[in-house]
């Protein structure tokens, strides 16, 4: 009985001394932490510049980040965020990612078919991937595993964003081995799905839908819409054109926001596959 009682005795003591020193080193957190954390996404996708949306809302209650930097952040949470706060909201241009590419399986020419591991980067490796074409989307959802907000669907061998569930995150950008992804203004009205430098004969030899230089979009559109980039038109961003200006281009590579994804889905001849 007696060490049961020196047991029970040392067991109170030591659990006074933890309540003692939790009280005395206890860190005050601001409630208004957990109420902002609340607010945002929870995707933890870094494009506040932050390691997760709960250091973003510490930083945001810290004064040292503002809402606005959080592309995944509705329009309606950044001002409950900022009345929570006392600031104001600021000005945000909503963004969405562009997979400049429209080669899919039906208008890029394959290569040899491809049986490793479903990851771009793998099949990068192995003979530069399954197309001929070596500047276009290799089509094995890498990017879409990566969006956390199933954004972006793999249709045809080709990887399609859809904007309606796009927030701009970027964290998609940096998982392309081949950098095809870039992050636009979500007005722009058109899009160029072609990433390839190469000359146009070079390039129509591999895929129907790439962008052969001929400038006709650059001559149907106002003055700086359009810029070239060697055999590559490009969208200014800055000054875009309207959706209008995709009937100039012959190879459709140039398309309106709303068609980029019915096209990704257009059933067409089966292109030829060489062993290569």
């Amino acid at each position: 009985m007696s060490a049961i009682m020196v047991l029970v005795l040392v067991g109170l003591g030591l659990g006074l001394l933890i309540g003692i020193a939790v009280k005395l080193f206890a860190v005050e957190t601001d409630p208004r932490i957990e109420q902002v954390e609340e607010l945002l996404p929870n995707a933890n996708c870094g494009a506040c510049g932050f390691a997760g949306c709960a250091d973003f809302a510490r930083a945001m209650v810290g004064q040292t980040a503002s809402a606005g930097q959080c592309p995944s952040t509705s329009d309606d949470a950044v001002k409950q965020i900022c009345a929570l706060l006392g600031t104001e909201a600021s000005q945000r241009t909503a963004m969405v990612a562009v997979v400049k590419c429209g080669g899919n399986a039906a208008v890029a020419q394959a290569a040899a078919h491809y049986n490793g591991i479903s990851d771009c980067r793998s099949a990068s490796l192995v003979a530069s991937g399954a197309k001929n074409c070596l500047h276009g989307c290799l089509g094995l959802g890498t990017c879409a595993r990566a969006c956390p907000f199933g954004a972006i669907e793999v249709i045809a061998g080709l990887a399609v964003v859809h904007p309606e569930l796009c927030t701009g995150c970027a964290k998609c950008v940096a998982t392309c081995p081949r950098n095809l992804i870039e992050v636009a203004p979500a007005s722009t009205p058109v899009h160029i799905l072609c990433n390839s430098p190469e000359k146009g004969a070079a390039k129509m030899k591999v895929c129907k839908a790439a962008c052969i230089g001929c400038r006709k979009c650059l001559n149907a559109g106002d003055e700086g819409q359009i810029q070239m980039a060697g055999f590559l038109a490009k969208i200014n961003y800055d000054n875009p054109p309207t959706a209008g200006i995709a009937a100039s281009c012959p190879t459709k590579c140039l398309q309106p926001v709303a068609a980029a994804a019915r096209s990704a889905q257009t059933t067409l001849e089966p292109c030829e596959v060489t062993n290569g």
